[in-house]
Parts: structure tokens; sequence; C-alpha cells
């Protein structure tokens, strides 16, 4: 397969056609005249080869020019062949928006953090099929399975707290989420489970769902979300409207969390700020990593050789005419 890596440099060939114009016209105006009374001694007399040798040199430099263009245009070969099989995996990120992630132990709260790195960690997994639920005293799938990362990000981005009654129910964020995921064709299916608290409303207790997980084949990674002893956690508004903070003691139920992963094959993590919530996410990501077998194989290569040899071969030959056949004597 032959490309060019600056095609643009053809147009260049339409210079050919007022070249050739000009040569019809110039030959036209360029005959010798002369006054005879017959020209009967001259009509058996046919056109002499030089002057189609004449012409056929002309036709030469043009070739000559475009072989030029060609040149310019950097003629390239490609060689290439590929074979990849991949693997997808299933994901559903579980969101706990109760308000107590609201809490300011993170910048700026648990809240906006959880979706800022859920967010980097939905833009790294470019092959996998991923969908998005929210709980709180309920759940709601917020994006269904997909590929479209970028309609999936714009979706996490703008979840808002208060969406769902407040609460939180880890058993019905998790029912939910298997709900999503057990339809996909991938043979990987994990769900990644994020909250600060411990389960109070719901109708799922967390470790049954944990036990449909199991055995659906789905693995669960747990993360706890806040920092060790105190947290400024919101108490309410005051009278303009403003949200209050006081400071209380962080309790996360990482008795149930590590319960939930382990029985699954999952893994719990604790993630006591933002950047420790950033390793969390990597290390997920390692280990649910998309297996790929790709075998590439890719060769470009100038191929103006032949398009150079036709040129030098042109311009001798027209040369050499010039200085025999079509040698002009003074």
């Amino acid at each position: 397969m032959i490309t060019f890596a600056h095609p643009n440099y053809l147009w260049l060939l339409l210079v050919l056609v007022p070249l050739a114009v000009w040569y019809v016209l110039r030959r036209r105006q360029s005959h010798a005249t002369m006054l005879v009374t017959s020209l009967s001694p001259f009509a058996k007399l046919g056109t002499s080869w030089k002057v189609w040798w004449m012409h056929l040199m002309f036709v030469c430099r043009l070739m000559a020019v475009a072989c030029l263009i060609v040149i310019l245009a950097r003629p390239q070969t490609h060689d290439s062949w590929s074979t990849s099989e991949t693997e997808g995996t299933d994901i559903v990120v579980a969101l706990d928006i109760s308000t107590s992630m609201l809490a300011q132990d993170f910048r700026p709260n648990r809240f906006e953090a959880a979706k800022d790195v859920a967010c980097q960690f939905v833009s790294g997994r470019e092959t996998d099929n991923i969908g998005f639920v929210i709980f709180a005293a309920e759940s709601f799938t917020q994006v269904p399975m997909t590929t479209d990362k970028a309609a999936l990000i714009n979706a996490i981005q703008n979840i808002e707290m208060g969406a769902l009654e407040d609460g939180t129910a880890i058993g019905d964020g998790i029912a939910t989420s298997i709900n999503r995921i057990k339809e996909g064709k991938a043979k990987s299916k994990s769900i990644i489970l994020l909250t600060d608290g411990s389960n109070n409303t719901g109708v799922v207790a967390p470790l049954t769902a944990a036990s449909i997980a199991r055995e659906k084949g789905i693995k669960i990674y747990t993360i706890g979300v806040g920092s060790n002893g105190s947290a400024l956690y919101p108490v309410g508004t005051n009278m303009y409207g403003r949200m209050e903070y006081q400071r209380l003691p962080v309790v996360i139920d990482e008795a149930t969390l590590k319960s939930i992963a382990s029985s699954t094959g999952g893994k719990y993590f604790r993630a006591t700020s933002k950047n420790v919530l950033k390793d969390v996410f990597k290390e997920i990501d390692a280990l649910e990593k998309t297996q790929m077998d790709i075998r590439n194989f890719s060769h470009t290569e100038d191929n103006y050789m032949p398009w150079a040899i036709a040129l030098l071969l042109l311009l001798c030959i027209d040369i050499l005419s010039r200085y025999t056949i079509l040698r002009s004597i003074p």
C-alpha cells in the first residue's frame, strides 16, 4: 500500500495543464512562413519524425516535473499486521452519598474527593464496561453499564448531595450493583464500594448481598473513607441556610466491610485522605487490569527511489536529444 507523507503537494500536478496549453499555443505561433505560388509540390510531404520527437521530448519534460512533485510528496509503503485479543472487565462503582460524606477531613470534603478519584479511575479503564451506582437510605443506578467514558465521567461529576433520602444502606447499594453487572459478558466482574459509615437502613443486609455476589462470581472491593480520630461532620443548617459542622468521632464499620470483601475474593482498603484514596484506586486498577494479548508489526519506508530513477532517465533522454537529434545549428 502506497501513501504520501505530504499529499497536499500532489496538487502541484495541476501545473502540468497550463504548461501543456502554453506549449500548444507557442507551437502554433512559431512556424516560419513562405509565399509560394502553389502547394502541390508539398502535398505528399508528411510531418518529419523529428517534429514528433520534439513533441515527445516535451512530454518527457512534463513527466519529469510530475516525478519531481511525487518525490516532494514523499511516497511511502506500509507493511503491517496486527492480532489482538482483549478480555474486557465489568466494573460497577458504588458511591455512598449520605450526608456524612460531606465531612471535611478530605479537601474539600469526602464526597467531592471520591468523585474526583472515581473520574480518574474511569478515564484510565478504556476497554472496560463500567456502571455507576449511588446509595444512601436507598440505592439508584446513576449510569448503567457502558463503555462511553465521557458520558460516565460527566454523570459522576454532576451527582449532587441530597439526591437520595439520607441514610446508609450498604446492602442495597451492593444489591443494585449486582443487578447491573450480573448480565455482563466479561469473565471478570467487580464492584468497588465506597462508604464512610455503617449500614443503618435498607432492605438487604450487607453480608446477604455479599453472599449473592459470591455465588455469581462477583468480587467486591470495599473502601472505608475517613480519617482516623475525628472529623468535622455536617449537623444541620443555621438560620441563614448555611451548613453547620461539629467535630465528631470517625466511625466506620470496618469489620463488615472486610467481611464483604474477603467473602467475595476482593479486598478491603482504608482511605484516610484523598491521596491515600488515589493510591487505593491505583492498587485496584492493578488488581483488576484488563488482560490483553496484542501482537503488532508496522513498518513504514519512503519509496521515492523508483520516481527518482524515472526522473533521472527522463532528464538524460532530454539532454541527449538536445545535443544529438534535436541539435540546432546557429
